[in-house]
C-alpha cells in the first residue's frame, strides 16, 4: 500500500504502478539509469554560479521568455551524477513544457568540471544551493524558485531548506525529494554487505577516478599513491571524504551531511517520493519524527519503485512517475502559474 504523510495529498492521487517487467528494486534501478532521455527543445545555454571563492558550479539553462514572468526549477543530481543523468534530462523536458525556466546544476567536480574547484564534493554541501538560490533572487529577480534533488542531491536541497528554516525567503516556494539520502549513516549501514557490491564497486570506482583527476590538477592538495586499498564506501569517507572536507571522521560526516538532523525545521512545503523497497535508502529514515510531524513536508512512498526509478506501467508522460508528481506539486504551489491558468479560464469563457 501507498503511504502518504502531510497535508497535501493531491501527490498520491496518481498513485504508482510499476511495470510489470520491472518491479524488482535493483533491476528497475539500472533500468532507468541506464534509459536515454531526452532534454528541452529550447536553446541551452551555460553559466557558473560562485559559491565561494575559487569554486564555481556549472549549470545548463533552458530559459522560457521573458524569464522572469514563469517560475523556475533547480536541478540536483545525486551521487557521480551530472546535469546530463538521465532523470535529469526527463524531469527537465517536462518542467520546461510546464512552462518552468529550469537550470541542471552539477555538483562540485560533476559533468567534467574538475577544474572549477580545487575542492571535493561532499553530501553536506547545502550552502552551495543557499547561495545559488540568493543569486538567482539578487541578480536574476526572479519571482519563485523551486529545488528538486535525487538521492544525494535531495539531502542537498532538503538540507538546505531545513537550515533556512522559518528565514526562508518567500522566493522559495517549495523543494522536492526523490529517493533523498536523508540520514547517510542508515544509508551506510549497508556497506560492506555482499548485497551491495556491485554498487559499491561502481561508485569507489567513479570516486577514485575523480580524486586521480583532481591530483593531476592539484597536486599540492591530493595524492593517491599513498591510499590504502578500500572495499567499502564507509572505508572510503573515513580515509578521504571526513578528513579533506573537515569532518572529524565518517561518523562526524554522516551526522552533520543529513538533511534529518534540521528537517524539522523546514517551513516551505517539501514533497519527498521514495520507495519502501529502495535498495539504497532505509525506508525507516522517512518514519522520523522531524519528517512525520513536519506539516509542510508531504512523504510519498509506493510499495516499489528502485532508487530514483518509479517506471511505471503507464506509458507517455506517466511513464517517469516520479517526474511527473514533482512537477505536479510545483505546479500546484506557483502563484505564476495559477494566475496564468485563471487568465486563461477568463478568456475561454469571454
Amino acid at each position: 500500500m501507498e503511504r502518504v504523510v502531510g497535508n497535501a495529498r493531491h501527490a498520491a492521487e496518481k498513485q504508482f504502478e510499476p511495470h510489470p517487467l520491472l518491479r524488482n528494486p535493483h533491476v528497475a534501478t539500472a533500468v532507468a539509469a541506464c534509459w536515454l532521455r531526452t532534454v528541452p527543445g529550447s536553446p541551452v545555454t551555460e553559466r557558473l554560479f560562485e559559491v565561494e571563492p575559487g569554486t564555481r558550479l556549472l549549470a545548463k539553462c533552458h530559459w522560457q521568455r521573458p524569464r522572469r514572468k514563469h517560475p523556475t526549477l533547480v536541478l540536483v543530481h545525486g551521487l557521480e551524477g551530472s546535469s546530463e543523468s538521465p532523470y535529469m534530462r526527463g524531469i527537465a523536458e517536462k518542467a520546461f513544457e510546464a512552462g518552468f525556466n529550469v537550470l541542471r546544476m552539477n555538483q562540485r567536480n560533476c559533468g567534467g568540471t574538475e577544474q572549477l574547484t580545487p575542492t571535493l564534493q561532499d553530501c553536506g554541501l547545502s550552502k552551495d544551493y543557499r547561495s545559488i538560490l540568493e543569486e538567482l533572487i539578487g541578480r536574476d529577480a526572479l519571482p519563485e524558485i523551486f529545488f528538486t534533488g535525487y538521492s544525494a542531491g535531495g539531502n542537498l536541497v532538503l538540507k538546505m531548506a531545513g537550515e533556512l528554516g522559518a528565514n526562508a525567503p518567500h522566493q522559495l516556494r517549495a523543494v522536492c525529494a526523490v529517493s533523498p539520502s536523508v540520514d547517510l549513516a542508515s544509508c551506510l549501514n549497508g556497506s560492506g554487505h555482499a548485497r551491495n557490491f556491485l554498487y559499491e564497486w561502481y561508485f569507489l570506482r567513479c570516486l577514485r577516478g575523480t580524486l586521480e583527476k583532481k591530483a593531476k590538477q592539484f597536486p599540492e592538495r591530493y595524492r593517491v599513491d599513498a591510499l590504502p586499498r578500500m572495499w567499502t564506501l564507509r572505508e572510503w569517507h573515513e580515509a578521504v571524504t571526513a578528513p579533506v572536507c573537515g569532518y572529524k571522521d565518517a561518523a562526524d560526516y554522516y551526522q552533520e551531511a543529513s538533511a534529518l538532523r534540521v528537517i524539522g525545521q523546514m517551513r516551505v512545503p517539501a514533497l519527498i517520493v521514495t520507495a519502501q523497497d529502495d535498495p539504497f535508502i532505509p525506508f525507516e529514515s522517512f518514519r522520523h519524527p522531524a519528517i512525520s510531524g513536519n506539516d509542510f513536508i508531504t512523504l510519498v512512498a509506493p510499495e516499489r519503485g528502485g532508487h530514483c526509478a518509479f517506471i511505471s506501467r503507464s506509458g507517455g508522460g506517466e511513464r517517469f512517475w516520479a517526474e511527473s508528481r514533482v512537477v505536479e506539486f510545483c505546479r500546484q504551489h506557483s502563484e505564476i502559474v495559477k494566475q496564468t491558468s485563471t487568465r486563461g479560464e477568463s478568456r475561454e469563457h469571454s
